[in-house]
C-alpha cells in the first residue's frame, strides 16, 4: 500500500516509514520542484520513497 501511496504522495509515503524529518525535508523540496518544474523531478522522490519504503520491510 504504501508502495502506491508513493507514486501520488512520496513525501507522505516517506513519513509513514518512520522517517518523519526526511519527509519534512523532501516535502520542502518536492512542492517547489512539482511547481516550477512541471512535474520533472516526480520520478526522483517516487524513487526515493520506494528505497526508504523497501529498507524499512528489509531490516524488519
Amino acid at each position: 500500500m504504501l508502495y502506491v501511496l508513493a507514486l501520488l504522495l512520496p513525501p507522505v509515503a516517506i513519513m509513514l516509514t518512520g522517517r518523519v524529518i526526511v519527509g519534512l525535508i523532501v516535502l520542502v523540496i518536492w512542492l517547489p520542484a512539482i511547481l516550477i518544474s512541471g512535474g520533472l523531478g516526480h520520478p526522483i522522490f517516487i524513487l526515493l520513497a520506494w528505497f526508504l519504503i523497501h529498507q524499512r520491510a528489509v531490516t524488519r
